[in-house]
């Protein structure tokens, strides 16, 4: 396994019943929410910060919430997260500007500025 996805998954008990709620997902979000846990994981696996586990699971939780509601509405999927995926991944992870701010930070502060 994965030493990222490891990290992630800590608390294998919560993870479990988070992968059981996605299962019981309709097939068009199952296909959908395993996309973007595999989108997630490639984007945040060179995260290193503390508390990204926790992150990581408060966002599939919040996630699997979204998409249970939908299904339970009867929308499909991608009424749901819109057609661009990508673009719904990245507002829910909120990861471009935060992560633009720590990249800029970061190189300023290694160059003295």
């Amino acid at each position: 396994m994965h030493k990222f996805l490891k990290k992630i998954i800590g608390d294998k008990q919560a993870w479990k019943k988070l992968e059981a709620r996605s299962k019981a997902l309709p097939n068009d979000y199952q296909i959908v929410y395993n996309e973007i846990k595999s989108y997630m994981f490639n984007l945040w696996r060179f995260e290193t910060s503390a508390g990204n586990e926790a992150e990581s699971m408060a966002v599939l939780e919040d996630l699997l919430n979204l998409f249970e509601a939908g299904a339970g509405s009867g929308k499909t999927v991608l009424e749901v997260t819109g057609k661009d995926v990508a673009a719904f991944c990245d507002d829910l992870f909120h990861a471009t500007e935060s992560w633009r701010k720590k990249l800029n930070a970061s190189i300023a502060r290694k160059l003295g500025q």
